[in-house]
């Protein structure tokens, strides 16, 4: 006996629904060029694979049981499915890639991410996207440990003479800000070390999958609150429970709102580099989908929106 896999064959399932549409055996017989004895017999055996009826032949014409109906269903999204698959694969074989998943740094504004995800989903390409969201030294891990095709937002550069490519996507600015009720925003300035370390930091968790991961403007032994993004970090710091250092361009609306206290810290201005890096075997090029990236990525006022838009909740 057959069983349901070998029984459910896309000729199966078209044959289901030409014995629904004519509603009759013999006329589907004649349309697929069969004599009705052998269309019947195959009917057979796909409802014994099944164990089920899927004609209801008491009547003078073909009419499908529950179970017909509901074959007939998910054979017409099975067959659909496949058509899909079978245009994909065409599609993929012209250069676009299957899958691209691009790592991005909780800096990185997403807004502007999810903008170029429209454009590029206007294009109709084959191309399924996934997007990963990381911090710190864990944007780049997941390029150069092969989870992500492209990292937005890196602020370490990758190994020299390495299959990994990086190009700079501009340079962000750091301000330490309070809330107006946090005991710090009337500390005097510039705040010393010694003053900020008896005050709980707010960080944000770097992804990295391996090792300890970095820290960025911590004290040592200073009590920290670690979150998992720039966002939650903002929304921490806006709440009074702790400080930090925050990308100057994402604070600027909350502290001109007085939500936010910028303060002047005795240490160097903290201006961090941040790059994207993407993964390419010498002598090879990029496939379309990675390419569309590449080619947003050099544009100015694209790097431009990724850095300095308003991030949101």
């Amino acid at each position: 006996m057959p069983t349901p896999r070998d029984a459910l064959t896309p000729d199966a399932l078209t044959m289901i629904q030409a014995i629904a549409a004519s509603g009759s055996f013999a006329a589907a017989a004649r349309q697929a060029g069969m004599v009705p004895s052998a269309l019947t017999y195959r009917v057979r055996q796909i409802e014994d694979a099944l164990d089920v009826l899927l004609f209801d032949r008491s009547a003078r014409q073909a009419r499908l049981t529950e179970a017909g109906a509901e074959l007939l269903r998910e054979g017409q999204r099975l067959l659909a499915d496949m058509d899909a698959v079978a245009n994909r694969v065409k599609r993929v074989a012209t250069g676009w890639e299957p899958q691209l998943t691009v790592a991005v740094d909780s800096i990185i504004a997403r807004d502007t991410v999810m903008e170029l995800c429209e454009a590029f989903f206007a294009l109709d390409p084959p191309t399924r996207v996934r997007i990963r969201s990381e911090a710190l030294s864990g944007t780049l891990e997941a390029l150069s440990s092969g989870q992500a095709d492209l990292a937005i937002g890196g602020v370490l550069a990758p190994d020299s003479g390495s299959t990994i490519l990086s190009e700079p996507l501009g340079n962000v600015a750091f301000v330490y800000a309070v809330a107006p009720h946090h005991p710090l925003a009337s500390a005097a300035e510039p705040i010393p070390d010694a003053v900020l370390q008896q005050h709980r930091a707010v960080a944000v968790a770097d992804s990295v999958q391996r090792g300890g991961g970095v820290t960025v403007g911590l004290l040592g032994g200073q009590d920290v609150f670690t979150v998992p993004s720039m966002t939650a970090k903002l929304e921490a710091q806006l709440r009074g429970l702790g400080g930090g250092f925050l990308p100057e361009f994402l604070v600027r609306p909350y502290v001109a709102s007085g939500r936010l206290v910028a303060k002047a810290v005795a240490r160097p201005d903290r201006k961090a580099p941040v790059r994207y890096a993407w993964r390419q075997a010498p002598g090879t090029q990029p496939g379309r989908a990675l390419g569309w990236w590449l080619a947003q990525l050099q544009k100015p006022a694209t790097r431009a929106a990724l850095l300095e838009r308003q991030h949101t909740f």
